[in-house]
C-alpha cells in the first residue's frame, strides 16, 4: 500500500512526500527513515499504512509535532484505539477500518438491512490474500458493529466457530486467507423464511489508495477530533 500510494501522490501536483517511515529505508526518491523519531524533515499530515504495532509511535510522532494523522492500518488492539482516540482530544486524526467509498456504503446498508430485520441471523465471511495478518479483518468488525448499533447494542461479536452453537442475536464472523484476494466481504441474513446475502469485492487495491487521497485532503484543514470515510461522504 505505501508503494502503491507513492505511485498516486507523485502524480499530484498538490501533494509531495517529504519522509518515509519503513524497516526497509531504501527508499527512491526520499529520505526513509526506521522510526518516526528520526524524521527531521516538515510535514504538513502523517499517512500510515503499515502494522499496528507502529500506531502508537506514528500517533506520538503526529501529537509531537502538532499536525494531523491519516491511520489506513488496521488490526488494532483496544488499547490502541484507545490511544488514538485519546489523541484525536488534542490533533485531527482520520482512523478507519477501511478507505474504500464502496465499502462505507456497504457497511451502510448491511446495518439497514439489519434494522429491518433486527432479529435475523447475521454470518460475515471475509476472504483475504495469505499475507493478511489481523484477523477478523477491520472491515468485518466495521459490519459487525454497524449489526450491533442498529440492535442498539444487543447481541455479541463471534468470530470462528468457538462454541458451536449460535446464540440468538450473535454475529459471526469466518475468516479466509487464500492466494492474492484483494478482499471480499459477504454478509448472510436469514429471518428463517427468506435470506439476503450482501457482497462487496476489492479487485484493486488502489480504491483503498483513493479513500487515502480523499482523506489527506479532508483532514488537512480540520481541527482536532476523530474522522473516518463517512465524514467526508
Amino acid at each position: 500500500m505505501g508503494k502503491e500510494l507513492t505511485r498516486e501522490i507523485e502524480k499530484c501536483s498538490d501533494m509531495e512526500i517529504v519522509a518515509g517511515v519503513d524497516k526497509n529505508t531504501d527508499m527512491i526518491g526520499f529520505p526513509c527513515y526506521s522510526d518516526i523519531s528520526e524524521v527531521n524533515e516538515q510535514a504538513d499530515i502523517i499517512v500510515d499504512f503499515s502494522h499496528h504495532s507502529a500506531t502508537a509511535s506514528l500517533v506520538d510522532g503526529a501529537l509531537g509535532r502538532g499536525i494531523p494523522i491519516v491511520i489506513a492500518t488496521t488490526g488494532q488492539t483496544e488499547a490502541e484505539k484507545d490511544y488514538v482516540k485519546r489523541a484525536a482530544e488534542h490533533i485531527p486524526v482520520f482512523f478507519c477500518g477501511n478507505m474504500s467509498l464502496g465499502v462505507t456504503l456497504f457497511v451502510s446498508l448491511v446495518g439497514k438491512v439489519a434494522e429491518i430485520f433486527p432479529y435475523a441471523d447475521v454470518e460475515i465471511v471475509e476472504t483475504h490474500h495469505s499475507g493478511k495478518a489481523d484477523v477478523p479483518s477491520g472491515t468485518a468488525l466495521m459490519i459487525a458493529e454497524s449489526v450491533l448499533n442498529s440492535r442498539k447494542g444487543v447481541g455479541r461479536i463471534v468470530v470462528g466457530r468457538q462454541s458451536g452453537m449460535r446464540q440468538k442475536g450473535d454475529i459471526g464472523i469466518s475468516s479466509l486467507r487464500i492466494g492474492g484476494v484483494v478482499g471480499i466481504h459477504e454478509v448472510r441474513i436469514s429471518t428463517g423464511f427468506q435470506s439476503i446475502t450482501l457482497r462487496h469485492e476489492a479487485h484493486s487495491r488502489a480504491l483503498f489508495v483513493t479513500g487515502a487521497m480523499h482523506a489527506i485532503r479532508f483532514i488537512s484543514d480540520k481541527q482536532k477530533g476523530l474522522y473516518s470515510v463517512r465524514d467526508f461522504l
